[in-house]
């Protein structure tokens, strides 16, 4: 399947939400897809991040996974989400939290300082380790359309979609379109 890595693909507010994100429709076995299947869409993937993702640049010019991290980088994928679903709906655990430690050390353990650029395993897992010390934990939230990951960066804390041009639009259009069916 060929797809792009547009802008919409990077609304977690963090490099490590947008890389848990990399699965579509993550609970639905029928129609999930993961995007990183393809180890090219996963490379591709470095180089939409540093254009797109809101805190890409704080890690440096980012460069594709080395194909023998993938299977680490997945994992960690996986952890991050699996952690910070849990965190949102209130059923964290601490090996969940233990699980998601061990998942960025065994990168970072592996990674090289220096430099201009980091891989995109390295910056995810210091990402992923910076939201979980978090002083706002409550600003991680679920898309209400897309079940996406997102930080909630509103004044209020009341955004409900991970990007309003895209989740927004749909919930607001399945509304007005029930609305318009009650009233028929």
């Amino acid at each position: 399947m060929t797809f792009s890595w547009t802008p919409h693909r990077f609304s977690g507010g963090a490099l490590a939400l947008d890389v848990a994100n990399s699965v579509i429709l993550r609970f639905d076995a029928a129609r999930r897809i993961d995007r990183y299947a393809d180890a090219s869409a996963m490379d591709a993937f470095a180089g939409a991040a540093n254009r797109h993702c809101a805190d890409a640049l704080s890690h440096g010019e980012l460069t594709p996974v080395m194909s023998e991290n993938r299977e680490r980088f997945i994992d960690l994928r996986e952890k991050t989400d699996r952690y910070f679903r849990a965190e949102v709906l209130g059923r964290s655990t601490p090996a969940q939290f233990a699980d998601l430690l061990d998942a960025i050390s065994v990168i970072l353990r592996r990674s090289t300082v220096g430099g201009k650029s980091t891989s995109l395993d390295t910056a995810t897992a210091r990402s992923a380790l910076m939201l979980a010390t978090h002083p706002e934990p409550q600003r991680l939230k679920i898309c209400a359309n897309c079940e996406w990951l997102f930080l909630d960066r509103s004044r209020n804390r009341s955004r409900m979609w991970c990007d309003m041009a895209v989740c927004g639009n749909r919930a607001k259009a399945k509304r007005h379109y029930h609305r318009r069916q009650e009233e028929a």
